[in-house]
């Protein structure tokens, strides 16, 4: 059960430096993702991932999910495996994975929107450093994913 008694104060979450672990991905949305279940996903994640001290933001639009979370190394492994076995996306990519002493990057949870050629650009660019052939593979997906769309925008319609 969720117990805000154990929780760091919001100014200990942004200030201290402690052990974090940071993993980055982005994925292909299932088909039957829509801005509604989205937003369900947001509210179960907050609640979830501030109760075992993960915090980070997330991205959605044109069917990609682009996350950024960060907390203590144990409760990030449990986060990537629930990821992993998540059947709402697929084409998982690691973008970045780390374990280091620092202070939060992202101290609150976040939902973000930006343009559709900015997370275009920012795929484009792990694709390019990228080199493990699985991952190769997968942003190529995402990206062809990406140019179906002709929103001008984020989100479907």
């Amino acid at each position: 059960m969720f117990d805000e008694t154990n929780l760091p104060e919001d100014d200990d979450l942004e200030h201290e430096a402690i052990t974090l672990e940071t993993f980055v991905y982005c994925s292909r949305a299932a088909d039957s993702i829509d801005a509604a279940e989205v937003g369900r996903i947001i509210e179960f994640s907050q609640a979830r991932n501030v109760a075992r001290g993960i915090t980070g933001v997330l991205v959605f639009g044109s069917g990609v999910f682009f996350q950024w979370v960060e907390g203590p190394p144990a409760e990030v492994k449990d986060l990537i495996s629930n990821l992993y076995h998540d059947q709402r996306h697929h084409d998982i990519v690691t973008l970045d994975r780390n374990i280091e002493k620092r202070e939060r990057l992202y101290p609150h949870w976040e939902m973000e929107h930006v343009e559709a050629d900015d997370i275009r650009s920012v795929l484009q660019e792990a694709l390019e450093t990228a080199e493990d052939a699985g991952n190769i593979a997968a942003l190529k997906r995402i990206l062809a994913h990406l140019a179906s769309f002709d929103l001008p925008s984020l989100g479907r319609a």
